[in-house]
């Protein structure tokens, strides 16, 4: 992969970048590696405290059959208007942060300012928690960016190592939001950086590491989702694959251009106050909340119950359909809050709707759904954001499941081929293009 010309080195201090500076180096990431584990391990602890809270607020609620309905779509519109006031405060907050670490990589700007920690941290954790479809890996990227921008201030290093650091430090967040050390090094090397060097894969590889060690002290050691073993489909069927590819690629642009559309469409509201249009956002979550609980957040247990194979084709339709529009919507309302996990969600209800309508006529697909649907999530990932390795090692990690790896490969290469015929842009890429000019 190539690297722009700024990011070679070159006009880097060759003393700070020796032998000696490159184990100082490691050490700092090590170190900024806990760091982020400990902040990104209580980050999802307290988003999981949060998810059970949102049930017993709805079963408490439903004493009030008439006026009950009230609670959660009230609750969730604060919750959203509180997370978007914080943006008032700190602007770099609102979104995922991811489209933030990459370009100040690409543009050697300063680090982001330490209050984007703590403003990402409430704020996703208000927004997240109290039900709209955003993903904690947005935050916990940032935050691993901020903790590696401070720390490497702080110890003056020199400035191409504290790119580096950012740059590594937000692959161990993403690595810590999914229990996945692999998948968090291999965005920063394909989608954060674009560029694959020593100094910078070392610093990634220790700082992943660190991180999720810590992590999974705080969470435990078990993938994010449990899944029966799956036999290896036969090699027969990749022109299958490659078809469903093809499908999720087309899929993957709509989705990317309603995330683009939502946020266009808020804009064209500068006259109502940003809390208020988050407000709206979370009285419609709310609402879906209060009739299906699973229906909202993050979407893991969504996820859970599709790949456990026990949602009928009726509901998957419904799933797919609501998923695919409040993932956007969600998006637009400002908050703190990635999309990764929406994009897992809808890929592994998009890959159980397929299986459930094509097994009949192609018997050897399988019996079991979650093939499918663990395919879809890698694939619609690498569609939308267009990194298929970070997506396959992500769904790889995160479902423990290397038998799907053959059908992984060819139905992202369809989906990736796809969206470039389409012209679709990397999501990232178009999110990055709306930085404000003051920020970069």
């Amino acid at each position: 992969m190539g690297a722009d010309p700024e990011a070679d080195g070159a006009d880097a201090d060759p003393a700070d970048l020796d032998q000696r500076g490159l184990i100082r180096l490691g050490a700092v990431a090590a170190g900024c590696g806990v760091m982020i584990g400990v902040v990104g391990g209580v980050f999802r602890r307290l988003l999981r405290e949060a998810d059970g809270t949102r049930v017993s607020i709805i079963h408490t609620a439903r004493a009030w059959p008439l006026a009950g309905w009230i609670v959660p779509l009230a609750l969730v519109a604060v919750c959203a208007a509180f997370a978007r006031w914080l943006v008032r405060f700190v602007p770099l907050a609102a979104g995922s942060g991811v489209q933030d670490v990459e370009q100040r990589w690409r543009a050697d700007t300063l680090s982001p300012p330490w209050t984007v920690l703590p403003a990402k941290f409430v704020g996703g954790l208000v927004a997240i928690g109290s039900g709209l479809a955003l993903g904690r890996e947005g935050p916990t990227v940032h935050m691993g960016a901020v903790i590696a921008g401070v720390t490497a201030r702080g110890l003056r290093l020199h400035r191409e190592d504290e790119r580096v650091l950012q740059s590594a430090l937000g692959g161990a967040g993403l690595a810590v939001a999914f229990n996945a050390p692999l998948g968090g090094s291999l965005f920063v090397f394909e989608e954060v950086t674009k560029s694959f060097r020593l100094r910078l894969s070392l610093t990634t590889l220790i700082g992943c590491a660190s991180a999720v060690a810590v992590s999974r002290a705080i969470l435990g050691d078990h993938p994010d989702f449990d899944v029966a073993a799956i036999a290896t489909p036969p090699g027969r069927l990749i022109v299958f694959y490659v078809g469903f590819g093809l499908v999720t690629g087309a899929l993957g642009a709509i989705y990317s251009r309603l995330v683009l559309g939502g946020l266009d469409l808020f804009a064209r509201f500068p006259r109502v106050p940003p809390e208020a249009r988050a407000a709206v956002v979370g009285a419609v979550v709310g609402l879906a909340l209060w009739f299906e609980p699973v229906l909202v957040g993050g979407g893991d247990q969504l996820a859970q119950r599709v790949l456990g194979g026990c949602v009928v084709l009726t509901s998957l339709v419904g799933y797919l359909i609501f998923r695919f529009a409040i993932g956007p919507l969600s998006y637009s309302a400002g908050t703190p809050g990635g999309l990764f996990a929406p994009l897992l969600v809808v890929g592994a209800i998009w890959g159980a709707l397929a299986h459930t309508v094509v097994h009949p006529v192609i018997p050897p697909l399988g019996t079991q759904p979650s093939a499918l649907a663990i395919v879809g999530m890698a694939t619609f990932f690498a569609a939308v954001v267009r990194a298929p390795f970070t997506g396959i090692a992500l769904i790889v990690e995160m479902t423990a499941t290397t038998t799907l790896l053959v059908p992984m490969l060819a139905a992202c290469f369809a989906a990736v081929l796809t969206t470039s015929l389409l012209h679709s842009e990397p999501i990232y890429d178009a999110l990055r293009a709306r930085i404000p000019t003051a920020n970069h």
